[in-house]
């Protein structure tokens, strides 16, 4: 057993590696140019690294508190190497991705749940990869030994009833849905209803994918939590947002418009391996102090990870 867990998470490593690559070369390229020619961190190599930072989708907000903390590291110290500055910004990048809210989420799939059945709703806009999230969470809750139920409250488009349907028998899951039309909240008490009757652990409801007025959505988001809690009065457990992290900075600004919206809780960020601009992780988790939960790697269903912050930074600064 040993050997297989390690064996897994070598796999892992390897598919998070590989899902970094476009980010990890793009962002080496600009700090090399950063610091060339230079064997101290001066002005000029904080103005660059700063462009750095910027250009790497990491935001001006949180690249303004990464440079912040250098300059009061350089006046501490006096003297810092160029040699030094990657563990430094590898240290200071860590500490903005550990949220402590993370901790009361389970830590593996296969880990105690708070709550059963643990309910995840989701939300986020068409397109970013909402669909095939839940789908790979269903695989990969079920794969870990969990029953698992979806319910397809995103009712406004007859596509998005069908995807998910079609998902929920790909992967061999039971799902409830109502059809185009019905009302999200029914959806969301009917699919609550049946996973405390056959027992399930893990609840997985999709919703609207639109971006429409922040009224609309709280009030939509209102009514499924207020009957959810009917039968679990603590769900959702998760609140959990997808955003497609090639979108660099759109991805920023529909975090910002859900988090002003709705309760969210944990993020997910989808197509990291398509994209350099997987900086934007850093930001979102800074800026919002919500934890990223899950990263999208790639197209298979065990290409979607749980989130190490640590793991990240390992494999974003290893060259």
């Amino acid at each position: 057993m040993g050997l297989f867990s390690r064996k897994e998470k070598n796999e892992e490593r390897q598919t998070l590696d590989n899902g970094l690559a476009k980010t990890k070369e793009s962002f080496f390229q600009k700090l090399t140019k950063s610091i060339i020619g230079k064997t101290t961190v001066d002005d000029d190599v904080l103005d660059n690294l700063e462009e750095t930072l910027i250009t790497s989708d990491v935001g001006v907000e949180t690249t303004l508190k990464v440079i912040d903390k250098l300059q009061a590291r350089i006046k501490r110290d006096k003297y810092i190497s160029t040699t030094e500055l990657n563990s430094i910004l590898r240290a200071e990048i860590a500490q903005l991705l550990r949220r402590p809210t993370a901790d009361r989420f389970p830590a593996t799939f296969d880990s105690p749940l708070p709550a059963k059945p643990y309910v995840i709703l989701v939300v986020g806009v068409n397109g970013v990869g909402k669909t095939t999230t839940i789908a790979k969470l269903a695989y990969r809750y079920k794969e870990a030994g969990r029953q698992v139920m979806l319910g397809a409250a995103d009712t406004f488009r007859a596509a998005a009833v069908e995807q998910l349907q079609l998902w929920a028998d790909r992967v061999g899951v039971p799902i409830v849905q109502q059809g185009m039309g019905a009302d999200p909240a029914s959806v969301a008490y009917d699919t609550l209803q049946s996973a405390l009757a056959k027992g399930s652990d893990v609840v997985i409801i999709d919703t609207a994918g639109r971006l429409h007025n922040k009224i609309g959505l709280m009030n939509e988001l209102g009514k499924i939590r207020k009957v959810m809690q009917k039968l679990v009065p603590d769900a959702p457990h998760e609140v959990l947002l997808v955003l497609d992290a090639s979108t660099g900075q759109n991805a920023v600004e529909q975090a910002r418009q859900f988090t002003q919206a709705t309760d969210v809780n944990a993020l997910a960020l989808t197509k990291l391996d398509g994209t350099a601009k997987g900086g934007v992780i850093i930001g979102i988790s800074d800026q919002f102090n919500v934890p990223v939960r899950y990263i999208g790697l790639g197209e298979k269903m065990t290409d979607l990870q749980l989130f190490n912050p640590d793991e990240f930074v390992d494999s974003l600064f290893e060259q």
